[in-house]
């Protein structure tokens, strides 16, 4: 009975305990609402109405058009090592969670004791005998070990702040995937770009070679200049030399997504898409609220890491009142093994232990004013991270509302530059012109496709900067959830 009355005393306050965290209040985002300063009418920005539309696309979705994208990126979704160091990050952090959870519980174990001992009969007052007396003593016993009462909310608030900890790993964990995705997008159009420009790099390459030979013949019926031959020999060896250089580009950018994927690259990597051919846009909502930023990964994070140091405040507050301790345990005691279970063996024990604090040197004021201080830089960086947000997405969504209209202009340059050079080369067969104005038309030609490359190459990379910073595809969030103990944990993973 004294010992069933012990545990309600133990349960009662513990489930009325309260905290002494301070009540939190989403910092205000120092952004504008929307992007319409910076967001343009331009076609390529793909909007439709009603839901957000970027709300329900995963990575799957938006660069479903590429199988050999997917496949990377489903490989580095499993091999990825920064990103498994990501995932070990929150099975740490889960466990350090549940550590401080478990501190609400009382800490129940049993124990088993047997003492045999000989002494003196003198020391148990038996004076004037000689001999020696020996006892024996077994107990059985269940008891509970330094259960403090949480009272004022000092454990609870040690626990919400490791679950608040835990939750921002897990948004770390979510960042550094969408990055990695990202990534491996950037690094794959890199390697199809790469590739378009060695080809033009090649063909320009053939077109010289042809080039030379003719000034050659030319020159051995003395129709052109030693000048126009060496002129002429110039413009391949500056060609050989971009071949090269973007066979380069392209071997490292295969070393890059080697890195990414994990190991080995896919075989399929050799069927990547033709540049030309190349599509993946990130359809917009009609009115981009800055809201959505708030469900971008490292902004959660920002805001789980303010919330745990809010619940330090209230630990910090709750060290200036009084902890009580309990202790206690309940058993059976006998002078002998047989006698353990008999009537008039039962023993029990309750020690209750108050500790008020009196004077530390003012350690406890130094801790609650580090507290206040941790929120105040949390505070600060919470909103750093918003406005970064913001900047990353408007600078995208510049970059995309004007890149459209760019590429109309360079695909009409690099048509009036072909016309150019054919007419050039015409012209200086017929010995109207020099090969100067053949050597202008032909880096003109090449100037002009290059930067049709770039051009694509950049509209195609703002979607992918899209993606990540709108933060991806979203998911459905159970960690809070779960971490509360209202379901299954979350899975660790990866997954998009």
């Amino acid at each position: 009975m004294i010992l069933r009355t012990g545990l309600l005393g133990i349960i009662v306050p513990l489930m009325a305990a309260c905290t002494l965290i301070p009540d939190y209040e989403r910092p205000a985002a120092p952004v504008p609402e929307s992007w319409e300063d910076v967001q343009t009418a331009s076609d390529t920005v793909v909007k439709v109405d009603g839901a957000v539309a970027v709300d329900s696309l995963g990575w799957r979705e938006v660069f479903a058009g590429d199988r050999v994208l997917v496949e990377l990126i489903e490989r580095s979704l499993t091999a990825n090592r920064e990103l498994r160091i990501a995932v070990l990050d929150v099975m740490r952090a889960r466990a350090q969670y549940r550590i401080e959870e478990a501190g609400r519980f009382p800490r129940i174990g049993a124990a088993a004791d047997y003492v045999l001992s000989e002494r003196p009969a003198s020391s148990f007052g038996t004076l004037g005998r000689g001999g020696r007396i020996e006892t024996e003593t077994t107990e059985l016993s269940v008891g509970v070990s330094g259960y403090e009462l949480d009272l004022f909310g000092r454990i609870r608030s040690l626990e919400e702040a490791a679950l608040q900890r835990y939750l921002a790993t897990e948004q770390a964990r979510r960042s550094v995937q969408i990055s990695l995705i990202a990534e491996v997008a950037s690094a794959y159009l890199s390697y199809v770009a790469d590739g378009a420009r060695q080809r033009v790099a090649r063909e320009t390459l053939d077109n010289r070679l042809t080039t030379l030979a003719l000034v050659q013949r030319r020159f051995d019926l003395g129709a052109s200049s030693r000048l126009d031959l060496n002129q002429a020999r110039l413009s391949v060896e500056q060609a050989r030399t971009a071949v090269s250089r973007h066979e380069r580009r392209v071997a490292q950018d295969r070393n890059a997504l080697r890195l990414l994927s994990g190991g080995e690259i896919p075989a399929s990597l050799e069927q990547a898409a033709e540049f030309a051919d190349m599509t993946f846009m990130l359809p917009l909502p009609t009115d981009l609220r800055s809201s959505l930023l708030l469900r971008r990964p490292d902004v959660s994070r920002a805001e789980r890491e303010l919330l745990a140091a809010n619940a330090d405040i209230g630990a910090a507050r709750a060290a200036f009142f009084p902890s009580i301790t309990l202790t206690g345990s309940y058993g059976t005691l006998s002078a002998d093994l047989g006698g353990l279970f008999k009537a008039g063996s039962e023993s029990w024990s309750f020690t209750p232990r108050v500790v008020i604090p009196l004077f530390d040197g003012g350690r406890r004021e130094a801790e609650l004013a580090v507290a206040k201080l941790r929120k105040r830089q949390e505070i600060a960086r919470y909103e750093v991270t918003i406005q970064q947000a913001f900047r990353e997405v408007a600078d995208a969504l510049a970059a995309r509302g004007t890149l459209d209209d760019e590429i109309a202009a360079q695909q009409a340059l690099v048509e009036a530059a072909r016309a150019t050079h054919e007419l050039s080369e015409k012209r200086f067969e017929q010995g109207v012109d020099s090969f100067l104005t053949v050597l202008d038309a032909q880096r003109e030609l090449f100037s002009a496709r290059s930067g049709l490359i770039d051009v694509k190459a950049a509209l195609l990379g703002t979607s992918v900067e899209l993606y990540r910073s709108l933060g991806g595809g979203w998911l459905e969030h159970t960690e809070e959830k779960a971490a509360r103990g209202g379901g299954e944990a979350p899975p660790l993973e990866p997954h998009g």
